[in-house]
C-alpha cells in the first residue's frame, strides 16, 4: 500500500491529469491512496476573489467563470463516458453556485473572517478531487472521491488547524481500508479537515503534503509518494548551480535543514506522521514519472560526502545591536526577542559575538521597519545611556546554508566553507551553527548569495 499524493503542477490542465491517471494505473497492484491539491493557481484564485467580494468589485464574477471554465473543460475533456461526464459537471456547476452564494454574503457582510477564508479555499481541493476520482473511473479503474474534512479532525484554529491523531487515524482506517480492500482508489482532498462540530479548516502551508502524510501514517503504507515537478531532492537549485544533481537518499533531519533553509522540498510538519511511523517519503516528478525520486528516511546515506546540499534564502534583512554596556548585563537577548515577538516578528537565524558586545538576528525584510521601530523604542533609554550605542539595519542579505548528517564530528567542514566564500571575494556578514553540528548557517549579501552557493557547491565536490 501507498500513498501518492500530487501536488497543484501535477493536476493542473489536461496534460497533467492524464499523466496522473496513466501513473495511478501504473501502480494499482500496490494499492495506492490519492490525495490532490488543487489545480495550480486555484486557492489563490478564489482567495483573491474572496478579498474582492469585500470590496463589491465587478471582478468577482468573472473569475467564477473563470474557475467553472477550467473545470468543466477538464471535464469535457477528459471524461468519455457521457453519464459520468454529465453527473461530474453537474456537481461542479453546484459547488460554483454554492461559491457564489458565499461570495455575495461577503460582499453584503464587507467582511471576511479567517473561518470563511478557510470554506472558500477548500472548494479547490474539492473540485479538483471530484474530476480526479470520475478521470481514474473512465481509466476504467475504481475510485471513489473522498471529503478529507470526514476523516481529519481538527481543532478551529482556522488558516492552520492541528489535527487530533487519534481521532483522525481511527476514522480514515475506517473509511478507506475497505475501499482498498475491494481495489478501490480513494482520492482524498488534501488541506483540509473538519471540526468536530463539522467546520471547515485547514492545515496551513503544504496542508495537501501534511494530508498525505497523515493518511499514509494512518494507514501504515508502505510508502509516502510526494509527486511534485522536479526529479528529486537536490544539491543545489539547478536555476543558479551548474552540475546541481538529484540526491537519492537524505535523512528526515536533512529535509527539515534544507526545507528550513530555502529548499523547496516538504514542510517539516510534513515529515512528522512519517517519522513517528517509520514510513519513507519519496520526491517523485509527474514530468519523468520513471525517475526514481528521492528517499526521505530515518537513515542518512552520506556515503563519502559529507555536506549533502547547499541553499539558501534571500530577502532578508539583519538587525544588530551592539554596545559596550551589554557585556555581562543579563537580559539583553530576552528583551530583544520579547520586542520581536510583540510585533509578530519571526527570527530566522541568530549570531552573537562571544564578548556580548554584538547580537544580531536575521529576519524576513517585510518585516524590518517594524522591528526596527520596536526595537529602538524598547532599547530608547540604554541607547540615551550609552549602554547600547545604535541598532544597525543591513539589507538585502541571505542565508546560505550547508546542510549535512555527515557533518557531525567531522574536522574541516567550517574551514573549507569559509575559504570557499573568501575566494571567491565575498564577506561573511554574520555566522551560526547549531550544536546538532547538521548545518552552517553564513550571511551574505543578497547580491553574492548565489555565486556563494556555487563556490561552496564547488569545493565539496557536490556535482
Amino acid at each position: 500500500m501507498i500513498t501518492m499524493k500530487f501536488g497543484g503542477t501535477s493536476v493542473g490542465d489536461v496534460k497533467r491529469l492524464q499523466d496522473v491517471a496513466l501513473i495511478v494505473k501504473t501502480h494499482l497492484p500496490r494499492h495506492p491512496v490519492v490525495v490532490a491539491s488543487a489545480m495550480g493557481g486555484v486557492t489563490d484564485l478564489l482567495l483573491d476573489t474572496a478579498r474582492l467580494a469585500v470590496k463589491r468589485s465587478s471582478q468577482v464574477e468573472p473569475n467564477l467563470r473563470l474557475l467553472k471554465d477550467r473545470h468543466l473543460q477538464v471535464s469535457q475533456a477528459l471524461v468519455r463516458d457521457r453519464e459520468r461526464r454529465d453527473e461530474l459537471m453537474e456537481r461542479q456547476a453546484r459547488l460554483i453556485d454554492e461559491l457564489s452564494t458565499l461570495y455575495h454574503g461577503v460582499s453584503l457582510l464587507k467582511e471576511l473572517s479567517v473561518r470563511s477564508l478557510d470554506v472558500i479555499a477548500s472548494f479547490g481541493e474539492i473540485l479538483s478531487c471530484l474530476q480526479i476520482a470520475s478521470i481514474l473511473q473512465d481509466h476504467d479503474i475504481p475510485a471513489e472521491f473522498i471529503d478529507s474534512r470526514e476523516i481529519i479532525r481538527t481543532d478551529a484554529n482556522f488558516g492552520e488547524a492541528a489535527v487530533d491523531f487519534p481521532t483522525s487515524s481511527d476514522r480514515i482506517r475506517r473509511r478507506l481500508l475497505p475501499l482498498l480492500g475491494k481495489s478501490c482508489v480513494p482520492v482524498v482532498t488534501g488541506f483540509i479537515g473538519g471540526t468536530e462540530d463539522g467546520l471547515t479548516t485547514t492545515l496551513g502551508r503544504s496542508g495537501s503534503d501534511y494530508t498525505g502524510s497523515i493518511v499514509g501514517a494512518a494507514l501504515e503504507c508502505e510508502e509516502i509518494w510526494i509527486w511534485t515537478d522536479v526529479d528529486g531532492v537536490m544539491t543545489a537549485d539547478p536555476r543558479y548551480v551548474q552540475g546541481a544533481r538529484v540526491l537519492p537518499q537524505i535523512s528526515y533531519r536533512e529535509a527539515a535543514e534544507m526545507s528550513y533553509f530555502g529548499a523547496k522540498i516538504i514542510h517539516p510538519k510534513t515529515m512528522v506522521p512519517a517519522i513517528e511511523a517509520g514510513i519513507p517519503i519519496r520526491i517523485k516528478n509527474t514530468f519523468n514519472p520513471s525517475a526514481p525520486g528521492t528517499i526521505i528516511s530515518h537513515t542518512a546515506d552520506t556515503g563519502d560526502r559529507i555536506v549533502k546540499t547547499i541553499t539558501s534564502i534571500d530577502n532578508l534583512s539583519l538587525i544588530a545591536v551592539e554596545g559596550n554596556g551589554m557585556v555581562g548585563v543579563p537580559g539583553i537577548s530576552a528583551r530583544i526577542f520579547a520586542a520581536l515577538a510583540r510585533v509578530q516578528v519571526n527570527v530566522i537565524m541568530i549570531s552573537q559575538a562571544s564578548s556580548e558586545h554584538n547580537l544580531c538576528v536575521v529576519i524576513p525584510h517585510r518585516d524590518c521597519a517594524k522591528a526596527l521601530h520596536e526595537l529602538k523604542s524598547e532599547f530608547e533609554r540604554d541607547i540615551a545611556k550609552k549602554v547600547i550605542d545604535e541598532v544597525k539595519v543591513q539589507n538585502p542579505v541571505s542565508i546560505v546554508a550547508v546542510v549535512g548528517e555527515g557533518m557531525k564530528g567531522f574536522r574541516g567542514v567550517a574551514g573549507k566553507t569559509f575559504t570557499a566564500v573568501a575566494e571567491a571575494g565575498i564577506n561573511i556578514v554574520a555566522i551560526a551553527q547549531g550544536s546538532s553540528e547538521y548545518n552552517i548557517s553564513l550571511v551574505v549579501e543578497q547580491a553574492n548569495a548565489h555565486k556563494a552557493v556555487q563556490a561552496i557547491h564547488d569545493v565539496f565536490h557536490l556535482g
